[in-house]
């Protein structure tokens, strides 16, 4: 029986052969490298984890956003502001005296005197209290302490906050 070649080719499409479909295919499929295989292991954990630490920074800025539009509804107590202003109880013991002083304020050679035991002179309460500063202003947007001539003295917003714990027998 002769066939031509085109009428060979002609059948072959019509049965569906397909190079997917064989048993046994001509080349192996190709293995991908992995993104850590590709630049190394260590590179790819950097940048995962600059990935995952941009993610939560946009997160905390988010919380602040909606803690900054809310803060009128919030009831802030003194351990929260504690928690977000002061890193070690040298903070506190500051804000403890601040608060103590009043309206008028203190001065910080004064607080360094009362706070000899943690061996302070004026500039380091001073930057201390400037850290607090920026470290609430940054979490809630406010201010914990103000300078009132050469004196500190706790703002108002820190000022109630610290009464009514006061009040409240904390």
């Amino acid at each position: 029986m002769y066939f031509s070649r085109s009428s060979t080719l002609q059948n072959s499409k019509s049965e569906g052969f397909d190079m997917e479909n064989a048993i046994n295919p001509a080349q192996k499929p190709r293995k991908r490298r992995s993104r850590s295989d590709k630049i190394g292991r260590l590179m790819y954990n950097q940048q995962l984890l600059k990935r995952v630490l941009r993610e939560v920074g946009e997160v905390k800025l988010m919380q602040r956003t909606i803690l900054a539009g809310l803060k009128d509804f919030f009831h802030f107590e003194k351990p929260m502001i504690e928690r977000a202003a002061c890193v070690d109880e040298v903070d506190c013991e500051i804000l403890q005296l601040l608060f103590e002083a009043g309206a008028p304020g203190v001065l910080p050679k004064d607080l360094a005197a009362k706070l000899q035991r943690f061996n302070l002179n004026r500039h380091k309460v001073s930057r201390r209290i400037l850290r607090m500063n920026k470290r609430l202003k940054k979490e809630l947007g406010e201010r914990v302490a103000e300078r009132r001539g050469w004196h500190w003295a706790l703002t108002s917003f820190a000022y109630e906050v610290w009464g009514e714990t006061s009040k409240n027998g904390c």
